[in-house]
């Protein structure tokens, strides 16, 4: 399965491919006793736990490249590759990528030849994420794994010393959010960050310095939306290869993990953001990208009571719905809401309603208008904010900076706890059709 150069690192990816198949059935039997994939019962006694030996980090000296692996190759995790090698092209940081990890041989070659021709260097590949785990000279790991398997390679990652950077979601379920959560707050020398990259954008940080000195008032209400549009069906662009042969080139039973066992289905593989066993859909994998940051302008405290809706209106053949509605309660009291459509591309204006002036925030700078009733009191303002470029490729760049300074990282894991709250609880609501409560206090979720 290797095309690496070096016999040395050809015979340690080979090895670690022949020890796959021995490990991949006990790394199932933990995963399956300790994720909660497919499951909505808060009250479950079963956690996540590392299944990697814990070690003490080793951030990278002066001078020296971040050294840093993937796990999972396919599409997002191809994006990182390529945008963190031309961000190193281009001077911006001083990043290797040494190690990709997959099930798939034919996207971990590709991966790896790609990695190779355009850093000059070798790259080792592996089958089992935590053969790359086990090496002391990996400072970060990248996950791009699907969104059932993002905790458990998250805890494992934190447990090895590593500093993270995790796809949206941060995790499938709540309880998988919560293990997480403690996982990052054992571990304060790690540097956390979850790619909801939006959160890099200027206008967010006025609003949220605005907010903070009352000029609107206190925030009554929000809205907001990720509306696209598809003639073939949301998600259905991901291609199917006809060459991939489960147990053959792939290990279908290792990327199930808790969620099988399965028939082999090459769609599910190649499309899981449409089934709700494997993806939330549209609330994950679109709705926390505008979800993120204004939860962090707002500073309203927890998701409290969580309502929404989900229909199928146009793609029937997707199992998540391709229309949601949600409405967020937040400890203050403040009510968010927002709208996804995969079948429309119109979206809401995305604004924050306060009661002295209301907040506009649908171009790159922030707009203030006052209220009727405080014309006098308060001018109209427009806050002019600097074009950043690629937010996604800043937000990046942020956490490479982070691993070097050890500050913590801008995505972090308290925002990123209060959004998978909302992500759940809003699932839980469309799919069994009542409202959701969360307390802070004691960090559960019921139904209302």
């Amino acid at each position: 399965m290797n095309n690496d150069n070096s016999s040395s690192d050809t015979t340690r990816a080979n090895d670690s491919r022949r020890a796959f198949l021995a490990q991949t059935a006990a790394l199932a039997g933990v995963a399956g006793a300790a994720m909660l994939g497919a499951g909505h019962n808060t009250n479950t006694s079963q956690r996540l736990v590392p299944t990697v030996k814990a070690v003490a980090g080793k951030p990278p000296k002066a001078g020296e490249p971040i050294r840093m692996a993937i796990i999972g190759t396919g599409g997002m995790g191809g994006g990182h590759l390529n945008s963190i090698i031309s961000l190193t092209e281009a001077g911006k940081t001083n990043t290797k990528i040494v190690a990709l990890s997959d099930v798939c041989d034919s996207r971990l070659e590709g991966a790896q030849k790609t990695a190779q021709d355009r850093q000059g260097i070798d790259v080792d590949i592996y089958r089992d994420y935590r053969e790359i785990l086990k090496r002391d000279d990996i400072h970060a790991v990248l996950i791009a794994s699907p969104e059932h398997w993002h905790a458990q390679h998250i805890i494992d990652s934190l447990t090895a010393g590593k500093d993270v950077y995790t796809e949206k979601p941060m995790t499938l379920r709540l309880e998988q959010a919560m293990d997480v959560r403690k996982a990052v707050l054992d571990h304060p020398e790690r540097i956390f960050q979850v790619g909801t990259q939006m959160i890099m954008l200027p206008k967010y940080n006025k609003a949220h310095e605005v907010i903070k000195t009352g000029l609107i008032g206190k925030p009554v209400w929000s809205q907001t939306s990720y509306c696209r549009n598809s003639t073939t069906g949301e998600w259905n662009y991901y291609g199917i290869d006809p060459d991939w042969k489960p147990g053959v080139n792939l290990d279908w039973k290792a990327w199930l993990g808790d969620l099988g066992p399965r028939e082999w289905d090459p769609k599910v593989y190649a499309r899981w953001r449409r089934y709700k066993d494997f993806s939330t859909g549209i609330i994950g994998d679109l709705l926390v990208h505008v979800m993120t940051p204004l939860i962090f302008a707002l500073d309203s405290g927890w998701p409290t009571r969580v309502v929404a809706t989900g229909a199928h209106v146009i793609d029937h053949d997707m199992e998540n719905h391709d229309q949601v509605n949600l409405t967020i309660q937040f400890e203050d009291g403040h009510t968010m809401v927002i709208a996804g459509s995969t079948a429309n591309e119109v979206g809401l204006e995305t604004m924050i309603r306060g009661h002295k002036a209301n907040m506009y925030l649908n171009s790159r700078h922030c707009e203030v208008r006052p209220e009727r009733l405080f014309v006098d009191d308060i001018d109209a303002e427009r806050i002019e904010c600097e074009d950043i470029g690629n937010d996604q490729d800043q937000l990046r760049l942020n956490w490479l900076e982070c691993i070097r300074t050890r500050e913590p990282a801008k995505s972090n894991i308290d925002l990123a706890s209060k959004v998978l709250v909302a992500v759940d609880l809003a699932t839980r609501s469309m799919w069994e059709g009542h409202a959701f409560t969360f307390d802070p206090n004691t960090m559960r979720a019921s139904k209302s």
